[in-house]
């Protein structure tokens, strides 16, 4: 059968901005391969897309924290004889506390998830992307990552800002292939993150303004790796914070953060 639409593989897809990323692909005609651990909200996301937009979604459940979960995902994906055009790593999670509150296993888990699995589907896809001369990669990656290291969720950071500077070189290896690469950055963003990670309470404390939507932040992101920007904050008070991260002194940004990590961070 005739291809006759991109399809675009999208990790932690079953809510957040991983769907609200899925609804935008599908407004903008492309088909989607969803994974998740959790079936039913795929399913049911599926479902809508196909009734709004006449998208064909394959579901994949998937526990990426399992080692070889990868290779297991891109063998079902050529089962289905799908060659993936689009790539969004957006599976993850904010694991509370400080570093030694936790066993080792627990951050062994969430660097696989946060910094391999990335890294290793980015590998999968890229060369027949090349190969066809086109492709378009988000990695979900966030304004953390471009902030000094905060007290609790430890290694949040130090993964985000890999996935910065992953995609930049990505971006730059690639930029004359037809493949795009971008790191989207979102600040705080209304989705069940903060539910999971237990600081929806301190969350709920901040004032409007610094809240996107999933689906604002999702359309701004997909939009800009089709221009092929890099790395791409959305929103202005997102640059506004990052920009000045920039400027103070390392010594200042930092004390700012260790006065204020406790409000943003479980720690």
């Amino acid at each position: 059968m005739e291809r006759t639409k991109r399809v675009c593989l999208i990790t932690g897809a079953s809510a957040g901005i991983g769907a609200a990323i899925a609804r935008e692909y599908a407004r903008r005609g492309w088909d989607l391969a969803l994974t998740a651990r959790r079936e039913e909200p795929m399913v049911a996301l599926a479902t809508e897309l196909k009734n709004e937009f006449g998208t064909t979604s394959h579901v994949f459940p998937c526990d990426l924290f399992q080692e070889g979960a990868v290779a297991e995902l891109m063998t079902r994906i050529h089962g289905k004889d799908l060659q993936i055009s689009g790539l969004v790593n957006n599976a993850g999670y904010g694991h509370p506390g400080r570093y030694l509150d936790s066993p080792w296993d627990d951050h062994d888990k969430f660097l696989r998830l946060m910094l391999t699995v990335p890294s290793e589907l980015s590998y999968a896809v890229l060369g027949p992307m090349k190969e066809a001369r086109f492709g378009r990669i988000i990695n979900v990656a966030s304004l953390a990552g471009h902030l000094p290291g905060s007290k609790g969720h430890t290694l949040y950071a130090a993964v985000k800002s890999y996935l910065i500077k992953f995609s930049q070189s990505l971006n730059l290896e690639y930029k004359s292939s037809g493949v795009h690469v971008s790191a989207l950055c979102p600040g705080f963003t209304y989705s069940e993150f903060h539910d999971v990670n237990g600081t929806r309470a301190a969350m709920n404390r901040l004032p409007d303004y610094m809240w996107m939507e999933a689906e604002e932040c999702a359309e701004l992101g997909v939009e800009a790796c089709e221009r092929n920007k890099a790395v791409f904050i959305p929103g202005g008070v997102n640059r506004f914070i990052s920009f000045l991260s920039r400027i103070l002194p390392e010594s200042v940004a930092q004390g700012l953060m260790n006065k204020n990590s406790e409000k943003f961070r479980k720690a």
